[in-house]
């Protein structure tokens, strides 16, 4: 199998070079990512647990669907993307961009365009990707994240507390 190629990218987000994906997460270089956040009608967030082969948070729970944007694609591409390839989905609606992380130690390096979309599938998940999803609330979510943080990815843990910085959370 061919190894993904990334583009990598410097502290404003301008393409340097490309460079396979285990060098760029061996390295610690900087490169991008998006996250997309499904939510159904009574305002659940679809949730993924993180297959236990994944080689960063494996069994981590993550955003509905999560992934790096690969070389010469835009983010909202890999969005779109990553939502079939990942939850075998495609939204009616627009995705909605809500904010972009500059790259951390929590975000493994990855500047990350966030992006939210309502839906209620149905989903196919990949099980090389996704060991299994689940709806939940942002109440019963928020407790499980301070009960157990480490059960969750830490770019997740990021993207939560920006939503609840911007007020986006309802609980």
């Amino acid at each position: 199998m061919q190894e993904d190629i990334f583009d990598i990218v410097d502290e404003f987000d301008n393409v340097t070079g490309q460079r396979p994906r285990s060098e760029v997460h061996a390295q610690g270089l900087k490169h991008r990512a998006v996250h997309v956040m499904v939510f159904n009608d009574e305002n659940e967030i679809f949730m993924q647990k993180r297959s236990t082969n994944k080689d960063t948070w494996p069994g981590a729970w993550d955003a509905s669907c999560t992934g790096h944007v690969d070389s010469g694609e835009t983010y909202l591409e890999a969005a779109h993307r990553e939502l079939n390839e990942e939850l075998g989905w495609q939204p009616s609606e627009d995705l909605e961009f809500l904010f972009k992380l500059n790259p951390s130690e929590a975000t493994g390096q990855e500047f990350i365009e966030i992006y939210r979309v309502r839906g209620s599938g149905p989903f196919r998940l990949n099980q090389e990707e996704i060991e299994v999803g689940e709806w939940m609330n942002w109440g019963s979510l928020l407790e499980r994240i301070e009960d157990m943080p480490k059960g969750y990815s830490s770019a997740f843990r990021v993207v939560v507390k920006r939503l609840q910085s911007l007020g986006l959370i309802t609980a």
